[in-house]
């Protein structure tokens, strides 16, 4: 027997107990000291006789996780998983990008003040979403997928409704006669959402909305102002307030050094707003500003940016490690990640505890992004690369678009993190931010300093509800 190398635990110093996760089995528990020291002995090469009481406990251990029969047979368990991860067809994933067109001009986002960007933006054609839906219908089929997730994305996705309504009622349609479950998210900046866009939608399967609030009214019109300057902040929330009884809304946003301190008062605001009790989830994500960090090519805007402006990828993680090096930037994204999370629970919002992740989509080989042109990507991130598509939803695929998509069939960046307790929540870090920043997406980008942090907020809030054991 031999402790699980995915074993994280925080000392509970008040209580005089230990909490333990493992993050492969999701297990949680508290543990008296003892039994915190038998799984040391347990690691330990001094072999050691148990006695019939250590026996039972690791014996206890073991149904959670938390001990295992071997480090070699923890290691082909942790294979088998990634591999069905990649395989897996139960559900189709499918993020359509309406438009590349945005009528903000975020300080963060390579659009910015860019005035003439939207002349040549890309914009799906409704004969383009015809085809698209035609591709779906044939994965559908092609899979046998039980369940069928279409997200729209941008650009500003409501820049194009007709091409969202067409595949919404497309995708219900072909859902409904396969006896598939159906469901519709957006992501936008609430400019332009309506209780009509709602009303429209609803009746295909629209489950989730998440809208960007960038801190406080004067903060987020700062970051986030229309092309011509104006503010935001009082429309989006006009916006919220009219469809919050409809659908389930998150809040997400984006800060940096500049900003951050601005959210307690932001979180204040949403507390008095009548549709406080109907958000969903309220979640930040740091943006890195790191000198000298290289602009990457035709990557769209997405969370983690450069000291000029430039996106340096990341949907899912937290994208601690855009900048030059995350040893650069972790303290101040640990402390400021930990603080906005205690922040947003103790006003009784819904959060991301920062530790729950699990691989992203860009590990599932039936998981797509669709550019405006038809183009198909592995990741959001990485759309508007033409070297980085997979293929297109009706042409052949070329040389390049097959040698990509053989990049992706081999990700592994995890392979070289070695007994690193968090590889099942974060599989290597995000692949946009290798690429930018290192010139490969199947090198590791570390968060590992940010999950500490988030792993201890998460004991503090768990360890009272918690099993525990003694010995």
């Amino acid at each position: 027997m031999q402790p699980s190398m995915f074993n994280v635990r925080v000392p509970l110093s008040a209580r005089n107990e230990v909490f333990l996760m493992n993050t492969f089995t999701d297990a949680q528990l508290v543990v008296s000291p003892d039994v915190a020291a038998l799984l040391d002995r347990l690691g330990s090469e001094a072999g050691e006789r148990l006695s019939e009481a250590d026996v039972e406990v690791a014996g206890e251990l073991a149904e959670h996780g938390f001990v295992v029969e071997s480090r070699e047979r923890e290691r082909e368990v942790l294979n088998a998983y990634f591999s069905r991860f990649r395989e897996d067809t139960s559900e189709l994933r499918v993020t359509v990008l309406t438009t590349l067109q945005c009528n903000f001009a975020c300080d963060y986002c390579f659009q910015g003040d860019h005035g003439d960007y939207n002349k040549f933006a890309a914009k799906m054609s409704l004969e383009t979403a015809g085809r698209v839906a035609e591709w779906i219908e044939e994965r559908l089929d092609e899979t046998g997928a039980k369940g069928f997730v279409l997200t729209f994305f941008g650009g500003e996705p409501l820049l194009n409704l007709p091409v969202m309504y067409e595949l919404a009622e497309r995708a219900f349609e072909a859902c409904e006669e396969r006896g598939i479950s159906l469901r519709i998210s957006i992501i936008t900046n609430g400019l332009l959402l309506t209780p009509d866009v709602v009303d429209r939608l609803l009746p295909f399967g629209l489950k989730g909305i998440k809208i960007t609030l960038d801190g406080d009214r004067d903060t987020h019109n700062r970051m986030r102002p229309l092309r011509g300057g104006q503010g935001t902040f009082d429309r989006i929330v006009e916006n919220v307030r009219r469809v919050a009884n409809k659908v389930a809304i998150s809040i997400g946003g984006n800060f940096d050094a500049s900003s951050v301190d601005s959210y307690p008062a932001l979180l204040d605001f949403l507390m008095e707003q009548e549709f406080a009790d109907k958000l969903a989830k309220v979640a930040f994500k740091p943006i890195i500003r790191s000198s000298g960090a290289a602009q990457p090519k035709g990557l769209i805007p997405l969370t983690a940016v450069s000291a000029g402006g430039k996106p340096l990828g990341g949907t899912c993680m937290t994208s601690a490690g855009a900048g030059s090096s995350i040893c650069d930037t972790c303290n101040f994204v640990d402390e400021k990640m930990s603080f906005l999370r205690e922040e947003t629970q103790k006003r009784g919002f819904k959060t991301v505890d920062g530790v729950h992740m699990g691989p992203c989509e860009i590990h599932k080989r039936h998981a797509y992004t669709i550019g405006p042109d038809g183009a198909l990507y592995a990741c959001p991130g990485f759309t508007g690369e033409p070297k980085l598509s997979v293929g297109h939803i009706q042409k052949p695929q070329e040389a390049w678009q097959a040698a990509a998509e053989k990049k992706f069939d081999v990700l592994a960046a995890w392979k070289q993190c070695g007994d690193c307790a968090y590889i099942p929540v974060c599989a290597g870090g995000c692949s946009v931010a290798s690429q930018t920043e290192l010139g490969d997406m199947n090198t590791p980008t570390c968060h590992k300093s940010s999950f500490d942090s988030a792993l201890i907020s998460l004991a503090q809030n768990s360890a009272s509800s918690l099993m525990e054991i003694t010995q």
